[in-house]
């Protein structure tokens, strides 16, 4: 019998949970700082205990995932901690496309896909030099948004680069996006794409909450001057937000533009859960600076459902347990092959 498992980080719960509900046995990869947090759940049926989630490469680790007929499902600390170059190594069967999750890690190819897609991204500057206008400025991969900054001109771009380094949050290796700053509505669309039914899913929405960023505006605009505070962007949470219900037809064209892109540019393209990020903007348009190719942390808001799944699903559908439901369905009708890489 396939086990599904995951990394004891990010949305791991919602996962193991759902993976359970669906009747699989559920393995968890965790640190040995966060078992006893873990150990409070009955829905997680075996532990693998590593002091660093790169551990997830060694041969003994690998076995034991192996051993269990693991299928691992990736998510944002997946990519963070272990990174794209190995995990596109390991010998594991991983849920989804490993090869996309390189097109979210890296800023050029992930604007490319998003053009290919069709949808409205924001101005991108290819040098501090260029820029002419507010701008944020981004470091590379999956970092809770961590390593962002506001840039209005060059002089202020590298003052936060040097203020960084120092603080040892990047590096000279690092790289980072510059796209001019869309001030409007955050949202947050959480699709998921069945390759077995051939059907797009709006599985829920949300907005996060940023720290400082969304606190600053609790401060006088007199007083931020006064003490100078600069804005973060490290996500602590997020919020769920629910759509103009005439503003959805767009949002499901967006997802089944970008499905067929991803399915072009990195065959076989995007199985499973993913996420396009973006703001609305004063005129009411949707411009989209991010996406992921993976199940996102927003969806633990909906570990019972959102109002979008349960228009699909009915009650007690989070996304966790529809990725367990798909493989489930997958293994029934001998077609897993389209879900695993």
């Amino acid at each position: 019998m396939n086990s599904i498992a995951t990394l004891g980080s990010h949305c791991s719960l919602q996962v193991l949970k759902g993976a359970k509900e669906e009747g699989f046995n559920t393995v968890l990869v965790t640190k040995s700082s966060r078992e006893k947090f873990y150990r409070r759940y009955d829905f997680i049926d075996e532990y693998i205990i590593v002091e660093d989630f790169q551990e997830i490469m060694n041969d003994d680790i690998k076995d034991k995932l192996l051993e269990t007929d693991s299928i691992l499902i990736p998510h944002g600390t997946l990519i963070s901690e272990v990174g794209i170059e190995k995990i596109e190594k390991l010998d594991v069967p991983i849920f989804g496309n490993r090869h996309i999750l390189r097109w979210e890690a890296d800023r050029n190819l992930k604007t490319q896909l998003m053009q290919k897609s069709g949808v409205s991204i924001p101005k991108t500057f290819n040098s501090p030099e260029e820029i002419d206008c507010l701008t944020i400025s981004k470091l590379s991969g999956a970092r809770g948004g961590s390593g962002y900054f506001l840039a209005k001109n060059s002089e202020d771009y590298y003052s936060y680069v040097e203020k960084f380094k120092k603080q040892g949050l990047m590096t000279d290796d690092d790289e980072l996006q510059i796209q001019e700053y869309i001030i409007g509505v955050p949202v947050y669309f959480q699709y998921f794409y069945s390759p077995l039914k051939n059907e797009l899913e709006l599985f829920g929405i949300d907005k996060r909450y940023e720290t400082n960023v969304d606190g600053l505006g609790r401060i006088p605009s007199t007083d931020q001057n006064e003490i100078k505070l600069s804005p973060t962007y490290i996500v602590v949470g997020n919020l769920p937000l629910v759509l103009r219900e005439s503003l959805l037809v767009e949002v499901y064209d967006i997802g089944e533009n970008f499905v067929t892109a991803s399915q072009e540019l990195v065959p076989p393209g995007m199985p499973g859960p993913f996420c396009m990020e973006g703001v609305y903007d004063s005129n009411g348009k949707f411009i989209a600076f991010e996406f992921s190719a993976r199940i996102v942390a927003g969806t633990n808001i909906f570990t019972t459902g959102s109002p979008y799944s349960y228009l699909t699903h009915g009650a007690n559908m989070s996304m966790g347990r529809r990725i367990a439901l798909e493989i489930k369905t997958g293994i029934k009708n001998q077609t897993l092959d389209k879900l695993l890489t």
